[in-house]
This record gives structure tokens, sequence and C-alpha cells, in this order.
């Protein structure tokens, strides 16, 4: 398991764009985006009848490439389904880095899926949905499940369903599990990505939605259109304030480790390793996304 300040010096994941198995014109303009993620899907937005062809499609476009320092991820159909055991072998075999499971209610889920990628030899990680009630409550058992498993992705849209909820701004009925998941996911080493926001020509909506999902503590947000992609960038990126600070807290750290002192004061205020230790994670990330 790995700690708090090292999950944040992971690849940013800032915005994850869905784009439909069967758009293979939306395929093709992602290669250009400034998205971190593409998520190529084979659930919800493909129709039964096209869930084949949708697939092949997908691991075309993948396995064409040219898709840059994005990360790869393709959304399965569940394991109940007559396409989900064909959608993970598939997807496991394109390149893909993640798959992604929807509707996850159990660890055994997990379990399963886990057990499918390491039977096949493949370096593939798992996304999971976190988008039931049982999955939410059962989030610590989820997170635990399979050292593959990598994230949680909040899908706010089938929870408030199920939960006859309203989900509009502020969100005040989704917050006891957004809140949940961020808190299962720092306490097992995971990345967990806020929901969609549908009404994507909506831009102030979008942009104070990302506010709160920053405030909350998520790594990025899940998108369903790409001029939504810059707004999510710039939410889940560290000011420049913040990365000068950062700066700051270590050189004054340092100055202080040289003093024989195990502790430095900067500004009135104690500084200590674990503030250390959250500033170099924080300096990591902007330079990972500077690198890129």
């Amino acid at each position: 398991m790995t700690s708090p300040a090292e999950d944040k010096t992971a690849r940013p994941r800032r915005s994850c764009l869905y784009m439909p198995g069967t758009n293979t014109r939306a395929h093709d303009k992602a290669r250009e985006l400034a998205c971190d993620v593409l998520i190529f899907d084979l659930e919800d937005s493909v129709a039964p009848d096209a869930k084949q062809a949708a697939r092949e499609q997908v691991v075309a476009r993948i396995n064409a490439g040219g898709y840059g320092r994005r990360e790869i991820v393709v959304r399965v159909n569940h394991a109940d389904t007559p396409w989900g055991d064909a959608d993970i072998a598939a997807a496991a075999r394109s390149g893909a880095q993640a798959i992604l499971l929807p509707k996850v209610t159990t660890a055994a889920e997990i379990a399963a899926a886990g057990k499918v990628l390491d039977g096949l030899g493949a370096g593939t990680r798992l996304w999971t949905m976190m988008e039931t009630a049982r999955g939410v409550l059962d989030a610590p058992a989820i997170a635990a499940a399979h050292p593959r498993l990598e994230l949680f992705a909040m899908g706010l849209e089938d929870f408030a369903k199920e939960l006859h909820a309203d989900k509009r701004a502020p969100r005040t009925s989704m917050l006891y599990a957004l809140e949940r998941s961020v808190l299962v996911a720092r306490a097992y080493g995971l990345s967990v990505l806020d929901g969609v926001y549908p009404a994507f020509s909506d831009d102030e909506g979008f942009a104070a939605e990302c506010a709160q999902g920053a405030m909350l503590g998520f790594d990025g947000k899940q998108l369903i259109h790409p001029r939504q992609v810059s707004a999510a960038n710039a939410a889940f990126s560290p000011a420049a304030e913040a990365v000068a600070e950062a700066r700051r807290i270590i050189a004054a750290y340092d100055d202080a480790r040289a003093r024989g002192d195990g502790v430095a004061v900067l500004d009135g205020r104690m500084v200590e390793a674990l503030h250390v230790a959250e500033a170099r994670a924080l300096i990591a990330f902007a330079d990972a996304i500077t690198s890129d």
C-alpha cells in the first residue's frame, strides 16, 4: 500500500474523457486533445446490437496507437452480461493500460476480474465504478480485493437513480458517497475520480462542480465532451502559488536540518517532515504535468 503523499506523484488524471466505442471519428480526434485519460466505452454508450462491433473498433484504434502520453482505458460491460468476459479479454490484449469495471457491488467482482487478467498474463490494471449503494458501503473490501485495482471512478448518474436522490448542485445528497469514496481510496493508496457533469454546455456549472471535486480531494473529473477538458485540467492542477509555497517549505526544512534541527519555522508556523513530504509530492505532480 502506498501513502497518500506517494499517491500524488502518480501520473496526472485531471481530465478523463469518455468516447463511445462506436464513434471512430471521436477516437481519431482524441489524438489531438489535451486530456490526460481516454476512456473507450463499451458499456452505456453502445446499443446491444453494436457491442461486438464496438469492441472490434476500439481494439483496432488502440492497436493503431498515436495517442501519445494519454492513458488508455476501456470501460467494459458487466461480467453478468453476454459481452463482459469477451470485453475484458479483448481490452487486456489491446494494450490498454486499464480496464474500468461498471456497476461493481462486491469485492468478489474485482477479485474475479483480477484473476482473469492474471491468467492472461496481462499487465492491465483495474479501475472500478462506484455507482451502486452496496459498492459505496463495501468500498474498503473492494479497495483491498486485488492488487491490480488502482482507482475508484464515481458514477453518480446510476447512484442517484438507485437512491432516488437529487444530485444537482451543491450535490448535498451525494456528499456522503463522494467523501467516503475519497477517504477509502486514500486509505488504500488508490486514485479517485469525480463523476461526469452531463450538461456539457453549462461552463459555469461545470467549473463550480470541478472546484467542489478538487476541494473534496478528487484527482480529476470524468468528462463526456471535449469542451470540458481545459476547465478540468485547470481545476485539478496545482496553482503556481501553491508550487512556490511548496518549494519554500522544502528550502526552510533543508536549512533547519543543516543546522541540526528536526523542525523548521516558516512564516510563524512549524514545518515538519510530513509537510515536506506533501510539498515534494505536489512539486512532483506539477512537474509531471509540465513534462507532458
